[in-house]
């Protein structure tokens, strides 16, 4: 394991997050459209990416406390910390590009995700339906499910261990 792999282990990570940042803009586009029968499926695309980026924060973990015990570090380095203790050459730089990319990456998935928690939440719902209209009451109850599903993923999307290994505060 060396700072290649963690490179490598930061592109996969930030191309999960771009692939995110795709899921919720879609999502928003279909809310946007009226398309109340998309939310289940973007849900799942969401989650998928979200269970994705799981796997990827923990390889990155991995490769990055490896690094960190190479350059004399302890296992839980920020990424900052990690850039200011690479040795001589080119990984303080090559770190520094993923710190920046990755700062643009969460800042933009931090937008996307509360302009679309706020399309969730003032989406209004199809009529209730009269007392003898069951199909109606069960649409109406599917779609109620799909969007407190929607809202639930949406708001997993914040990527609060990522932004603790960029060095940032975490209130």
């Amino acid at each position: 394991m060396s700072a290649s792999d963690l490179s490598a282990a930061l592109w996969q990570e930030r191309r999960h997050l771009e692939l995110l940042l795709f899921r919720l803009e879609t999502q928003r586009l279909h809310i946007a459209a009226g398309n109340l029968e998309w939310l289940n499926f973007m849900a799942s695309e969401i989650e998928t990416v979200l269970d994705r980026l799981r796997f990827e924060a923990l390889a990155r973990g991995v490769e990055s406390a490896a690094v960190a015990a190479q350059w004399g570090l302890p296992a839980q380095t920020t990424l900052v910390e990690l850039i200011a203790a690479a040795p001589a050459g080119p990984w303080s730089e090559i770190l520094r590009e993923h710190l920046e990319a990755l700062h643009a990456l969460l800042a933009r998935l931090g937008e996307a995700a509360s302009v679309n928690e706020e399309a969730l939440r003032t989406l209004p719902l199809p009529g209730r339906p009269g007392p003898a209209d069951t199909a109606g009451m069960l649409d109406q109850l599917t779609t109620g499910g799909n969007l407190e599903r929607s809202l639930a993923v949406v708001r997993r999307s914040a990527q609060p261990l990522l932004a603790q290994y960029m060095g940032e505060d975490q209130d």
